[in-house]
């Protein structure tokens, strides 16, 4: 028994870590308001996978704290310092949301750097391209969105939550106040 244990348990922890939850989330269409805790949305990454930090439980629970920041409690300054002191903002969903955040606090200089990071990691993020899009559209860069819009239908298909939004958020008139 005693040695059924010894195997049973390390087995039980490495499926529990694997199943856990890993770095973004999933958002109801049209917002971009989390609707449930992060889980990894480099699904879509062809070839390797990078392993980096993420089965790391303190980087885990780092990031999770500015997440939560960002997302409930709409801290971005608080946020951009917590994720860049996991010293991984080389990482695409660290860098998308240090973007992310900086986009929210109008520094569009700063994110659209951020957003560069994260794609250049991974080229194929699918959140990096809905949120730089969403810049492109507060830059009044219409036909930039249209491209990251068709980038994320190639890559997730045109039923990914990601799409719907940045669709959304394009069928609005030029001009119009976006909130996203």
């Amino acid at each position: 028994m005693r040695k059924l244990s010894m195997l049973l348990v390390p087995g039980l922890v490495a499926i529990t870590l694997a199943a856990a939850p890993v770095l973004s989330s999933a958002y109801a269409a049209g917002s971009d308001e989390p609707s449930s805790p992060p889980k990894s949305d480099s699904s879509s990454k062809k070839g390797k996978k990078k392993s980096s930090s993420v089965s790391d439980p303190k980087f885990l629970a780092a990031y999770r704290t500015a997440y939560t920041a960002i997302y409930d409690n709409h801290d971005y300054t608080g946020a951009i310092g917590q994720l860049k002191s996991l010293k991984r903002d080389d990482v695409a969903d660290v860098a998308n949301l240090i973007g992310y955040s900086y986009r929210k606090l109008g520094d569009y200089q700063s994110s659209k750097v951020y957003y560069e990071i994260a794609l250049k990691d991974d080229p194929n993020h699918v959140r990096t391209w809905q949120y730089y899009g969403l810049w492109q559209l507060e830059q009044g860069n219409r036909e930039q969105a249209q491209y990251h819009l068709n980038k994320i239908a190639s890559l997730a298909g045109t039923d990914s939550s990601e799409y719907r939004s940045l669709a959304a958020a394009l069928d609005k008139p030029t001009g119009a106040t976006l909130v996203y």
